[in-house]
């Protein structure tokens, strides 16, 4: 993977405020965002060859603001827009504010574009791109990639996101405490989609898309700035640094899944474990307690133990059901019954495992047959265990996970 340029990451940071200066000053959601798409695509061509500008944040508001005045130029309607934007401008509003200078709150801005990005018309899906593109500064093309599609196909997506937030009547502005309360739920949702699809490719020959995680996980810190207060956040953050910490770990230098059991914990990222676990334990201790807090709190179980045969599973067990009466749900279902095998023994797992055998959302998922075919290998039961391997397999769209879960079968059968 091409580490990013210094440019890049400014870009990136940028991107939100630039936005909202574009939104707050001329409305236009959709039309401003391809217009700030233009002007970052405009600065990785130019800055390379003639530096850096003084204000970068105003060069790129005064080209975004040039392209934005020519798209609006272009519709039917632009000599009444044009006489608006001249009414309710600044004079100088089409020039670069002098260096030091912020026009705008730019942290109320990266608020209110996670808020109209994940407004509740729109499918997880279209809120995860738009955010990606209007939050992250990810083209199309990246999040595209980034999602196995066509570029044309995310391109529709985004479109489509755009038009039904204007449909909805949603506005750009900082989210009052009702709608906080109401929206920070699909917010933080949102921000862990992104991650877990970077962390844990759902498709494709590679196992982890590190540029998507790492997305999620800078959002995240941003989102944690604005909200230093909110327990689940800082949740939320502690959770993905904890998972994060193990990236370097997860794969073999063939791209070959190694479970976490295997994995060298030397290769985990230190400093990442530390920053997540003094996270978790301050949420625990002074918020009150949430969903993300608590699977942060396992993911810190399982990080600070120094092999995976020391494993506080007791523990682990005993927060699992706490997470199923604060958010229960199949995944959880499906965690709680890894750990009750780990404490009580497989056949322990097993029977919970049976609960979901009726859930359509889980049915025919792989990660289903696979912790099945796991504990019944625990069982000391390798026939049924090679079947449960081949049908997780074979379910699997992800080439890593497919190898592994063969892999698994074929030496079981062997034995």
């Amino acid at each position: 993977m091409t580490a990013r340029t210094p440019d890049e990451d400014l870009l990136r940071q940028l991107a939100p405020q630039v936005l909202g200066a574009l939104v707050r000053r001329y409305g236009h959601f959709d039309a401003a965002e391809d217009a700030v798409q233009e002007a970052l695509l405009a600065a990785v061509r130019q800055w390379p060859e003639s530096g850096r500008p003084r204000n970068p944040r105003g060069w790129l508001i005064r080209v975004a603001s040039r392209r934005l005045a020519d798209t609006l130029r272009a519709e039917e309607a632009r000599r009444r827009r044009e006489e608006r934007i001249a009414a309710s401008a600044p004079s100088d509003a089409l020039h670069a504010p002098p260096p030091g200078e912020s026009r705008a709150p730019s942290e109320d801005d990266t608020l209110a574009l996670l808020f109209l990005c994940c407004h509740p018309v729109l499918t997880p899906e279209s809120q995860s791109a738009l955010t990606l593109r209007a939050v992250g500064g990810l083209t199309t093309a990246e999040i595209a990639r980034a999602y196995l599609v066509p570029e044309a196909t995310m391109a529709q997506r985004v479109s489509r996101a755009k038009q039904r937030i204007r449909k909805a009547g949603g506005r750009f502005a900082r989210p009052g405490k009702a709608e906080l309360a109401d929206r920070l739920g699909a917010v933080l949702q949102v921000l862990y989609l992104i991650f877990n699809e970077g962390y844990t490719a759902t498709a494709g020959s590679s196992l982890q898309r590190r540029e998507l995680a790492g997305e999620a996980v800078r959002l995240t810190r941003d989102l944690r700035r604005l909200l230093p207060e909110d327990g689940e956040v800082a949740g939320l953050l502690a959770l993905m640094l904890l998972t994060d910490a193990r990236r370097d770990a997860r794969t073999k230098p063939d791209g070959s899944l190694v479970p976490l059991a295997e994995q060298d914990r030397e290769l985990w990222h230190k400093e990442a474990v530390d920053e997540g676990v003094a996270l978790v334990t301050e949420a625990l201790t002074h918020r009150r307690l949430g969903p993300y807090q608590l699977q942060a709190a396992i993911a810190a179980v399982h990080d600070e133990a120094p092999s995976a045969d020391e494993t506080d599973w007791p523990q682990i067990l005993a927060l699992y059901g706490l997470l199923e009466r604060f958010a229960p749900g199949p995944v959880v279902a499906l965690n709680h019954a890894v750990a009750a095998a780990m404490v009580h023994g497989p056949r322990a797992g097993l029977d919970r495992l049976a609960a979901l055998d009726g859930d359509p959302s889980m049915a025919r998922h792989h990660r289903l047959a696979a912790v099945r075919a796991h504990l019944l290998e625990m069982a000391g039961e390798p026939e049924a265990a090679v079947a449960a391997y081949l049908t997780a397999a074979e379910r699997t769209l992800s080439l890593p996970e497919r190898r592994y879960l063969l892999e698994r079968a074929a030496r079981l059968g062997r034995e």
